[in-house]
């Protein structure tokens, strides 16, 4: 007898396509039985304990699979990287080569790479499971490195248990241009220099990109090329090991930003003729190559594949006690089409056999591993079509998420600040977009990310002032564009981060309006890091405005973070007037209230809210937060009722200076 799935049984929408929604899953359910038998999902992605290099107490065993392969050697620093026979892998089933090297002839630290002969050709390769690999500066030739040191790090904090009732406050961050100089950032500076700041700031969790190898740093850590091994380029893996112990240490989760959705192309480093058969990993068809991203595309319908990926989730919360992933490029791995010029406009466009049932099956065994591991484990989908079910639990017929990305919100942003006046910013068109989702499903909300940072692109400050930023940020320069810019990035944030439905993400430095773009050294830029860096000091300067915007987000984030049961109340309106450009809506007992309008202030508003007394807690226009100070937030506000209130609600009249935002609480 099939299980009635709650996805289908509860949204009346979904019911014309449950069978759909029910192979899925029973695809699902048959792919485990086949990969796992009668082990358990943990139990089959465990490859990495037996894959790659270890040290035993007798020996060095290595090991790789390739089943094209006739013949393996291993060359490095150890043989003079020469061919020896004592270096020979030999083979085993299934297309397994395994070889066992005395403990004297390998030492930690040493070089090497993997000769690998198949019929009608050799190359040199990196192992697929290798978990260190380090790029020389003169050549830009990787190698593998041995990597077994004397003293393990030994983790002091457990790992992070955030209650998914608890609202996810994510810091979206990268290693290399976390610093202010002009070079490629480490894993020590940034604990030391950057972990503070962020959980001073009353973030929760932190999103690290770019954290697997990558042959090019410009790439953001979107090519892939050697999964399970930590970029060498920001430092070593006891280095990232203390800090994510340290943000443990500090109460936040780790998340890793994780690439499954494609791989690098380069056959040196990667994975795409490791053992000369191009079908190995991938796709050998049409679908081999990503037609936007210049990459190889996995064939997640094999189960070594399976095996390969899920295992590598597994690796990077065992050995590096990682709290989840932030999955890249979901969409792309949903639909044979990688969604590229779909309009996804009704539901039958998630149902219309252009979906990849092999890569959603791998996904939802993915989200079942990874809970599985860790039952507090945070995993979000990167995902824009809009796909339903994508952030449901496996058991209601979902694909397993615990978030997906709003990714609408940054556009309609964009859009808004680009294409309309200030006097057409619509609050019913803004409450709209920011709380229309999917009741059953959890979203990350943001105004902006890395995406929207990125050269050719612009941050939502750089919109909103531009090249005034080069010369009014001075806090003695009262400049009218500046201003607008100000209370409009505030606003946006506010507005983004109090209608959350599970987690609210900021990428760094955006918060204080970083100014520019991100833009990584390149032939284009004469390979400068003048782009690909924080410059801190911008906020840290007290004769500076951007001391204020990032003094606002502190204020911000830290009320959700202490609102006790945030979440568990929807935002209730109270007041979208178009006409006056008031937004304000009800949340537990925080009343949040918006003036949209260019110049327009108002005195003794009325909004009818719930009865009682109501106290200014956050004020966008206090000069604390570079406002001008216009209402005197330790006035006590107390509603009032008349003849035309609803039952239960009295109005409560405030006076709202123009482009404003403030929040109060309720006694």
């Amino acid at each position: 007898m099939k299980t009635k799935l709650k996805l289908y049984q509860n949204d009346a929408w979904l019911r014309p396509y449950k069978e759909a929604i029910q192979g899925r899953y029973d695809y699902a359910i048959y792919k485990e039985k086949q990969i796992c038998g009668e082990k358990t999902l943990p139990e089959f992605a465990n490859g990495y304990l037996y894959f790659g290099l270890h040290r035993t107490d007798k020996a060095w065993i290595f090991r790789e699979w390739a089943p094209n392969a006739t013949a393996i050697y291993l060359i490095g620093d150890f043989n003079d990287w020469k061919v020896d026979e004592s270096f020979a892998l030999h083979r085993l089933d299934n297309g397994i080569w395994e070889a066992q090297i005395p403990l004297d002839a390998i030492h930690h630290g040493q070089h090497y790479k993997m000769l690998v002969r198949w019929n009608g050709g050799e190359a040199m390769r990196l192992p697929a499971w290798v978990r260190r690999c380090v790029q020389d500066e003169a050549t830009k030739i990787y190698t593998a490195q041995v990597w077994s040191p004397e003293e393990a790090y030994e983790f002091k904090h457990p790992i992070a248990k955030l209650s998914k009732k608890q609202a996810l406050l994510i810091y979206e961050c990268h290693i290399g241009m976390a610093q202010e100089e002009e070079k490629v950032g480490t894993y020590e500076e940034f604990r030391i220099k950057v972990l503070p700041k962020i959980a001073a700031n009353g973030y929760n969790a932190i999103q690290i990109m770019a954290i697997q190898e990558h042959p090019y740093y410009g790439s953001f850590g979107y090519h892939v090329s050697n999964f399970f091994a930590a970029s060498s380029r920001f430092g070593t893996p006891e280095e990232l090991k203390h800090l994510i112990d340290d943000a443990h240490g500090m109460g936040m989760a780790v998340i890793m930003d994780i690439v499954h959705s494609h791989a690098v192309k380069n056959t040196d480093e990667g994975l795409g003729l490791l053992d000369g058969d191009p079908g190995q990993y991938f796709h050998t068809d049409h679908r081999r190559e990503h037609p936007a991203w210049d990459s190889l595309c996995f064939n997640y319908e094999k189960p070594e594949v399976l095996h390969f990926l899920l295992s590598n989730c597994q690796f990077w919360m065992q050995e590096y006690r990682f709290d989840g992933f932030r999955f890249d490029g979901v969409t792309s791995m949903l639909y044979k089409s990688h969604g590229l010029g779909e309009s996804f406009n009704g539901y039958g466009d998630y149902y219309n056999l252009n979906q990849d049932g092999d890569a959603i099956c791998y996904l939802t065994l993915a989200n079942k591993l990874i809970h599985e591991v860790n039952p507090d484990a945070i995993t979000i989908a990167e995902e824009v079509s809009g796909m339903p079910g994508l952030a449901a639990p496996f058991k209601h017929g979902g694909i397993g998420f615990d978030y997906r990305m709003a990714m609408g919100i940054p556009d309609y942003w964009i859009k808004i600040i680009k294409e309309k006046s200030d006097e057409d910013w619509k609050p019913g068109s803004i409450w709209w977009e920011l709380t229309n989702r999917r009741a059953d499903e959890k979203t990350i909300s943001y105004a902006e990310s890395h995406d929207q940072a990125l050269v050719g692109d612009k941050t939502i400050i750089f919109r909103l002032i531009d090249a005034d930023m080069y010369w009014h940020m001075s806090c003695n320069d009262d400049n009218a564009v500046v201003n607008r810019g100000m209370a409009l990035h505030k606003m946006i944030r506010l507005l983004t981060a109090s209608t959350i439905n599970g987690g609210y993400l900021n990428f760094m430095g955006n918060e204080f309006g970083h100014p520019e773009w991100i833009d990584f050294p390149r032939e284009g830029n004469g390979w400068s890091h003048k782009h690909a860096r924080r410059q801190w000091n911008l906020a840290e300067d007290p004769n500076l405005k951007y001391k204020f915007l990032y003094a606002f987000d502190k204020a911000m984030i830290q009320l959700i973070r202490k609102t006790r049961g945030l979440l568990s109340k929807t935002p209730v309106q109270r007041c979208a007037n178009d006409g006056d450009q008031i937004l304000a809506f009800q949340r537990g007992k925080l009343l949040f209230v918006f003036n949209l309008h260019p110049f327009k202030s108002y005195e003794g508003y009325g909004i009818m809210t719930e009865a009682g007394k109501y106290t200014c807690v956050l004020n966008s226009d206090a000069p604390e937060f570079g406002g001008f100070g216009l209402t005197d937030d330790s006035v006590e506000h107390f509603t009032i009722n008349d003849k035309y209130c609803e039952p239960g609600l009295e109005w409560l009249k405030l006076y709202i200076p123009a482009r404003t935002a403030m929040v109060f609480k309720k006694d």
